[in-house]
């Protein structure tokens, strides 16, 4: 099922050189105490620093993310949505030898600020500022997964049907989230297109990432509904490495949803048909578990607001 394409646009990338400099600056303002605290959180994951097989394709990705998001910084949508929106394709040029592609990038800049999520942040968390860090999954996919240096956005590797599908479901994808704000499908924020020299194109998407803020979170799950190939060793006691758990680890335990029971199920059963009506079975519920400071308990509101909450 192909997405409908007007015609690529092809244009010569500009250097996102400034902005690096810039977020280096801003990266040496932030001190030791800053440094030393961020790289606390980030144990489990791994930094595609110069020595990782994926340094150079993820530089090309920053490059390219950079230069994307600068487009619709300098031209953003106005007016009412077209279906043109929906079926662009821009091809950028780098001097460093590769393309990449940007596909429906408008309806996307909508999308991003329809969420409150400033142009100037995406850039600056998926540009140059810092390495991205590798997510070792344990997805039986073969996709590659990375992070933002910052960690607030996912970054997947998907196959070019995937691709196809998920822009022919795209306008009814944005409508769904413009008539349920609390929504809690995955923010999908971008797809693009990598390709090197004269080589294959590799397709990736950007999400918002469900476990942001990860600083406080002690435990994660990836929730299907059944218990066939569903359970992961755990990581040994005081191990840094972060895992994500499925339906087995959860058996025993329970969720008390206390005054959001309500709003929480009707959500799921509004987002469940959605699925249903784009015939798609493929989805897992994730959670996380974070555990309440003494001057948080009592309060009376959700967690899942508090651990959202930047």
């Amino acid at each position: 099922m192909a997405a409908p394409s007007p015609g690529p646009r092809e244009v010569l990338a500009s250097s996102p050189e400034a902005g690096s400099r810039a977020a280096a600056a801003g990266s040496s303002r932030r001190g030791l105490l800053w440094r030393l605290r961020d790289k606390q959180s980030r144990l489990g994951l791994f930094e595609i620093d110069p020595g990782h097989e994926l340094h150079q394709m993820t530089c090309m990705m920053q490059a390219g993310l950079w230069a994307a998001t600068q487009v619709s910084m300098d031209h953003p949508p106005t007016g009412p949505p077209t279906e043109e929106d929906f079926s662009q394709v821009l091809t950028q040029v780098h001097e460093q030898g590769f393309e990449l592609g940007t596909l429906a990038g408008p309806a996307f800049a909508r999308l991003r600020r329809s969420l409150g999520l400033a142009d100037e942040d995406y850039q600056a968390a998926l540009g140059p500022g810092g390495p991205y860090l590798q997510f070792l999954s344990t997805s039986k996919s073969k996709a590659s997964f990375f992070l933002s240096h910052d960690q607030r956005f996912f970054l997947k590797t998907q196959r070019r049907r995937e691709v196809q599908v998920l822009l022919a479901h795209l306008p009814r994808y944005v409508q769904h989230l413009q008539r349920h704000p609390h929504s809690l499908l995955a923010r999908l924020l971008g797809v693009h297109s990598l390709r090197v020299a004269q080589g294959k194109k590799k397709y990736f998407i950007i999400m918002q990432s469900v476990f942001f803020p990860a600083g406080r979170i002690s435990e994660r799950y990836d929730i299907k509904g059944c218990e066939v190939s569903r359970w992961v060793d755990p990581a040994p006691e005081g191990s840094p490495i972060v895992l994500v758990l499925k339906d087995l680890n959860f058996e025993g335990k329970t969720i008390n949803l206390g005054p959001q029971r309500s709003w929480f199920l009707r959500q799921m059963e509004l987002d469940t048909a959605f699925l249903r009506e784009l015939n798609v079975l493929d989805y897992s519920l994730l959670m996380a578990f974070q555990r309440l400071h003494e001057d948080e308990k009592g309060l009376g509101c959700s967690l899942i607001f508090r651990t959202v909450r930047p």
